[in-house]
């Protein structure tokens, strides 16, 4: 079983429970950084906002049948006041503890049932080169997203195109989708670049990330770059673990040549993957 598998059963057998993102990482043999990132490319959502997620439905079916002492509920859900329970409940649901357990039934409430793991990964991904990349400058536009909304970065990359090629200092005519700046919540910066000479003569609205120096296994997507995910999903979740390899905290970007075809979205996509050591 893949770790986001393992993950999945852990927190469904221990979500009633404290839990960290340290404790599921550790059911899978995994860093929490490998889980978090394998767990976003399987799933679309980070493994905390799913934690909470499922205890919060869980507490929304208890309300439904009418239990009677809302603090219970929300202490069983693991928050230590009527007011936090509260917060959360209505942003995950619209509503209030109250006025669901009045309603007495689910319907069209925005439950999380437990996720049936897709295992559907690439029937074959062709091995990586290991490359030790060269520090990178990248400016362009920058967005933050968390998983559940990170289908906004097409047009994201729409908005950059009218400044390909225009950036001042522009190295080639290669662009970078770098991912950074991830946390436990699942929220990311991802910016569309291209590498440049210096910073300094960048106008106001383009942003500014330093990659460094970094080992990396590379990977490349033959197919529609739409399907990217699955890429993805098939690195983390079947090439890594096998691999004897260590993901390491830093930038991870696709990479983008002169070959690809924005209009068609084909022509090809390197994987650049940070590894430890």
């Amino acid at each position: 079983m893949n770790p986001v598998g393992k993950a999945l059963w852990f927190i469904e057998s221990h979500f009633a429970g404290e839990l960290t993102l340290d404790d599921i990482a550790s059911c899978g043999c995994v860093s929490r950084y490998h889980l978090s990132r394998a767990f976003e490319s399987a799933t679309g959502q980070s493994v905390m906002r799913y934690v909470r997620a499922r205890r919060l439905t869980e507490a929304a079916r208890r309300l439904a049948s009418g239990a009677p002492d809302i603090l219970a509920v929300a202490v069983e859900a693991g928050y230590g006041s009527h007011e936090a329970f509260t917060r959360a409940f209505r942003e995950q649901f619209g509503l209030a503890p109250e006025a669901l357990r009045a309603r007495g039934h689910l319907e069209n409430i925005p439950i999380v049932e437990p996720i049936k793991m897709d295992e559907s990964l690439l029937a074959s991904l062709a091995p990586p080169r290991f490359e030790n990349g060269e520090p990178l400058l990248i400016a362009g536009l920058n967005e933050r997203y968390n998983c559940e909304a990170s289908m906004g970065i097409p047009a994201q990359w729409q908005r950059f195109n009218e400044y390909f090629g225009k950036v001042p200092g522009q190295i080639g005519n290669v662009a970078y989708g770098v991912c950074y700046n991830a946390d436990d919540s699942g929220t990311f910066d991802y910016m569309c670049g291209v590498a440049v000479n210096d910073f300094s003569s960048l106008p106001p609205e383009l942003s500014r990330v330093r990659v460094p120096a970094q080992r990396y296994a590379v990977f490349t997507h033959h197919e529609h770059i739409a399907s990217i995910r699955r890429t993805w999903n098939t690195i983390w979740n079947a090439w890594l673990p096998k691999s004897g390899h260590t993901p390491a905290d830093a930038p991870n970007f696709e990479r983008y040549s002169e070959q690809f075809n924005p209009v068609t979205g084909m022509g090809g996509v390197e994987i650049w993957l940070p590894l430890k050591g």
